[in-house]
Formats: C-alpha cells, sequence, structure tokens
C-alpha cells in the first residue's frame, strides 16, 4: 500500500466518517476547509485553513497528499483540476462537472441509456411558460446549480399553479423543469469503482424524506430482484462511463412496473449509506478510502436487515433514548448548535438478519 495521506476537500460530517475510516486503515487525512472548527477537523491528522479554490492552499494540499478526495459535489471545478496536474484526485473532476449541473447530469445519465424524467432547460420565464404547457400544468423546477436537501425547488401540480415572475423569484439563474414522476417508492444505490476498474455495489436502500431531507433508509428496500439489479447495472454504466474511482450514491424512483427512473447522483458517499457502518463489514466509507488508494474493494454484503434513521436539529436531544435500545449504532456529527434541518449525527438499528428484497 503506498497511499499514506488523503486530502479530503470539504469538512463536514461526510468528512469526518472518512477520516475515521482511513484512520483504521493507517491512512492519515488533511482536510482542506475554511471553518476552522468544522466535525471533519475532530479527527482528521490535520486541517489547511482556507477556502476551497485559494491556490496557495491547493498547492500545500498536493505537496503533503497521496491522493485527494473531496466529500460534497459543490467543490470548485477547477480548483480539482488545478490539483490533478499534480496528485491523483478521485472521483475525477469530470465526475463533478456532471453532478454540480442538473441539465448536464439528466443528459449524461440519458447518453448512458439511464431513464430520467422529461426535462427542459429553463432560462427565462417565457421558457418556463412553455416547459409548464408541455408538462400540462405539473413539474418540479429546480435551480440547475447548488440545489441539494430540497433547497431551490419549487413544485407545480396543476395548471391552477402556472406561475408568473417565478423566474425571477428563483433568482434568474438558470433552472430546469422536470416532469412529475408517478413513482411509488424511492430506491438509493452506492457503488463502489476501485482504480482496476472493479465494480461493486451495496443492496439498494428505500428512503423516506421528510421536508425535502432524508428522514429515513431501510434495507431490504421494496423491490423485486429484477429492479435491484437494474439499479446496480445502471450504476455501473455510469461509474465505467465517468473512468470513476471511489463511492457513488444514484437515487431512483421506483415504478409501478418495478422500472427505474434516476433523479439524480451524488460523487461521493451519500446520507442514505450511512446503514453500511452498522450492517456491513466494510460500511461505504471504508469503500471509498480503499478505493482512492488502491486497495482491494471489500464486500458490500450486508449481514443485517436495518433501519437508519437520520437526527435532524432539536432530534438530537433524543440520544439518550437510542442509546438506551438494543442493536442500534449511534453516530454522532460533533456539531456544536443543533439548527432546524440541519443534521447532527444518525442512528441505524438493526432489526433482524438478512432477509432477500420485498419486493
Amino acid at each position: 500500500m503506498n497511499v499514506t495521506t488523503i486530502g479530503i476537500i470539504g469538512g463536514g460530517q461526510l468528512g469526518r466518517m472518512l477520516a475515521m475510516a482511513a484512520a483504521r486503515l493507517n491512512v492519515r487525512t488533511i482536510i482542506l476547509e475554511p471553518q476552522s472548527d468544522c466535525p471533519a477537523a475532530q479527527l482528521a491528522s490535520e486541517q489547511i485553513v482556507a477556502q476551497y479554490d485559494d491556490p496557495s492552499a491547493l498547492e500545500a494540499l498536493s505537496r503533503a497528499c497521496d491522493v485527494v478526495t473531496y466529500e460534497f459535489e459543490n467543490v470548485p471545478v477547477s480548483a480539482a483540476e488545478h490539483l490533478q496536474a499534480t496528485v491523483p484526485v478521485y472521483p475525477p473532476p469530470k465526475a463533478l462537472e456532471v453532478a454540480q449541473d442538473r441539465l448536464t447530469e439528466k443528459r449524461f445519465l440519458n447518453d448512458c441509456g439511464i431513464a430520467t424524467a422529461d426535462f427542459r432547460a429553463v432560462d427565462s420565464q417565457q421558457d418556463l411558460d412553455l416547459a409548464l404547457a408541455d408538462f400540462g400544468g405539473r413539474g418540479v423546477l429546480k435551480t440547475g446549480r447548488f440545489g441539494y436537501d430540497g433547497k431551490g425547488q419549487r413544485v407545480f401540480r396543476s395548471s391552477a399553479d402556472m406561475p408568473t415572475g417565478v423566474f425571477h423569484a428563483m433568482g434568474g439563474v438558470p433552472l430546469i423543469l422536470e416532469s412529475l414522476v408517478p413513482f411509488e417508492r424511492e430506491i438509493s444505490i452506492i457503488a463502489a469503482r476501485a482504480r482496476d476498474g472493479t465494480v461493486l455495489a451495496y443492496d439498494p436502500a428505500e428512503n423516506v424524506h421528510r421536508n425535502g431531507i432524508l428522514h429515513t433508509s431501510v434495507v431490504p428496500a421494496t423491490v423485486s430482484e429484477s429492479t435491484a439489479a437494474a439499479a446496480q447495472d445502471a450504476a455501473k454504466r455510469l461509474l465505467d462511463a465517468l473512468g470513476y474511482v471511489g463511492v457513488i450514491g444514484i437515487e431512483f424512483f421506483v415504478m409501478a412496473d418495478g422500472g427505474l427512473i434516476a433523479n439524480e447522483i451524488a460523487p461521493r458517499v451519500h446520507n442514505t449509506g450511512h446503514w453500511t457502518e452498522a450492517a456491513c463489514v466494510v460500511s461505504q466509507f471504508e469503500q471509498h478510502i480503499r478505493a482512492v488508494t488502491g486497495l482491494p474493494l471489500g464486500d458490500p454484503c450486508r449481514h443485517s436487515d436495518c433501519r437508519m434513521t437520520n437526527l435532524i436539529g432539536d432530534e438530537i436531544e433524543d440520544v439518550a433514548s437510542w442509546l438506551q435500545r438494543p442493536d442500534v449504532l449511534v453516530h454522532l456529527y460533533g456539531k456544536a448548535e443543533a439548527r432546524p434541518g440541519r443534521k447532527m449525527g444518525h442512528v441505524t438499528e438493526l432489526t433482524g438478519p438478512k432477509t432477500p428484497s420485498n419486493g
């Protein structure tokens, strides 16, 4: 094993969990993050306190690290490309470029043969009016860039919702209108691709969101074996097309006939994969460290069924009761202040030995 130090751009809870996994494999981590008291800094070997695109900070990171990765998808592509000139960057900057723009993302998925909701680019109020007319007054309007956890979105459910001035109300930035999808449930796949092209995927999780934020992920998902296999196949096609290295999260809508519509991708470890640290021998976090350092990927098979629940805002106050329950892994993120909508931690309940898909 040649890699001894990994640079991680971003200091949130995902960076924190990556640092934990790296430490178990004797790999040092250096965090690049402007917030000095970030969650990841509490566990990493070192932190560079600077903006993500600060030239001197990027130079320092590249000199100190054998490989660089990132824990969120809004890392400036230019920063990743700058680093790539002197140090390997995984996942590749191309994955950031695709994931950061919803229009680019949808087109790339379609080019890989992966179905998405119908969509229209919206660059003016007139574009929006025409797109809504195409979709019968129904659709989900999203900012093209920098949206997460339901932010930067507006839903139209009938022609009565036909807006005036919405384009400017959403900032006058490039938008995308997606058709409403009559799905039965939401699932996600966490998959990893190694440097040698090996691809392994975890079992799909069934996800429930509240107010646009993930609430629970349950495994096994209520899907057929063929639907689960289709999700894993889609992940492999996408990873191969990107020349990807590392872990990715892909969210899907499941239709009544078991067909899949891809919703979005996240080129990083993902909230819907947190269950893997309790129900698998090798978690998504260790899997990512293995992939980017060139180690063999671990077996993604789960040993237990489980339910992961996010602790949002004041739900952190429920920790004492969770700690009293058997077969529950509690994971807190080291954040000092609980705010509405802020992810403070998560818990994973082991609900029994592994069972087949519920579909």
